[in-house]
């Protein structure tokens, strides 16, 4: 059996954000609320989540 290859982009690309987050830190967003940073990064976070999900074909309406 073959395992899948594909979760290494995914990997990549999680560590290619994480170093961004780090060097944007120390270079010249020290002016900005860390509050603020964190609701806007939770906003992209939720984003892009969302455009998974959807593109995915796995968004459901919970139960009522």
């Amino acid at each position: 059996m073959t395992t899948p290859t594909h979760w290494f982009f995914w990997a990549a690309l999680s560590a290619a954000f994480a170093a961004m987050t780090a060097i944007f830190a120390k270079i010249g967003i020290q002016v900005v609320d860390s509050y603020l940073a964190t609701l806007v990064r939770t906003l992209i976070i939720l984003i892009v989540l969302s455009a998974s999900v959807w593109f995915a074909g796995t968004w459901i309406t919970p139960p009522q």
